[in-house]
């Protein structure tokens, strides 16, 4: 076994038992000696595969969120975490469909589920070493909301490959009351010999240096937030150019008076789109 297995291996076991350890035990259904043996490579787990149950982090999932619910969840949830980065100094930004939110009103898209985040491979490593497994708690400026969040490592952030699939999300930023989350995914310069100054994550999004930097700043849901310098080739390349012109989608319409997304009353759509979906290194290449 090769140096880099041996250090993953360690740290799956010891996230494994931080995992195990957070994970809430029915009284009805004790954890028998056997369960182990049957531990996946997935570190997080959630308690459903569809596009809603697929969004909840099992640990603290405890029914689904009415869309009331996940609209104040999540603009509390990024407003804590972009904060409490840039308090402590931690380079991050916005990425996927938290970024199209902002390119149409600097707020997060209504229909969807979570939100995204990226941060360097460098960075992901301060975080695994230094804050992993850590709560943060977050009192709302008008001081009448306070929540615990859990900023959790995946211990596979330190494979910058993707593997069997099963961990292209590197950490996840949770709100402790209902398992709603930020996802966080690292970005490396995996191949410098012969991709020089291309930098990806583990779900096949590839960016070169001049796409990312110097960051833009920003507001985002009324925080400072860093974006992406050349987000809208970002955008497009990723949504393609109707995402930033279409303004009629999962059951929602652009009001241009107000600057927002207003939900249609009775019409909705159960389906989520997917418009990062992984992309083989074979596939579409790297703009020159």
């Amino acid at each position: 076994m090769t140096l880099p297995r041996i250090i993953i291996a360690l740290a799956t076991v010891a996230g494994l038992l931080a995992h195990a350890t957070a994970l809430p035990q029915s009284e009805d259904e004790p954890l028998e000696q056997g369960d182990a043996e049957v531990l996946d490579t997935k570190y997080f787990h959630e308690p459903g595969g569809d596009d809603t149950l697929g969004h909840y982090d099992q640990r603290y999932f405890k029914g689904v969120m009415t869309y009331e619910e996940r609209t104040d969840t999540l603009h509390h949830m990024i407003r804590a975490y972009l904060n409490t980065f840039r308090e402590k100094g931690i380079d991050t930004w916005i990425a996927h469909g938290t970024l199209l939110g902002w390119w149409w009103n600097g707020k997060m898209l209504p229909w969807d589920w979570d939100l995204d985040t990226q941060v360097s491979g460098a960075t992901l490593k301060y975080l695994g070493v230094h804050l992993n497994h850590t709560t943060h708690h977050y009192i709302s400026d008008d001081r009448k909301v306070k929540r615990d969040y859990l900023l959790d490592v995946n211990p596979y952030h330190i494979e910058r490959e993707r593997g069997d699939g099963m961990n292209v999300i590197d950490a996840r930023w949770i709100d402790m009351r209902n398992g709603l989350f930020i996802d966080i995914t690292g970005l490396s310069e995996t191949h410098p010999d012969i991709q020089p100054g291309v930098w990806s994550c583990k779900n096949y999004h590839r960016y070169r240096t001049r796409d990312l930097y110097p960051m833009r700043e920003s507001l985002y849901e009324g925080v400072p937030a860093k974006i992406p310098y050349a987000y809208d080739q970002i955008l497009i390349e990723e949504y393609e150019s109707k995402a930033l012109v279409l303004r009629e989608y999962e059951g929602h319409r652009w009001d241009a008076a107000s600057k927002a997304w207003v939900k249609n009353q009775g019409k909705g759509s159960s389906r989520r789109p997917r418009p990062h979906r992984p992309r083989p290194p074979a596939g579409k290449a790297i703009r020159s």
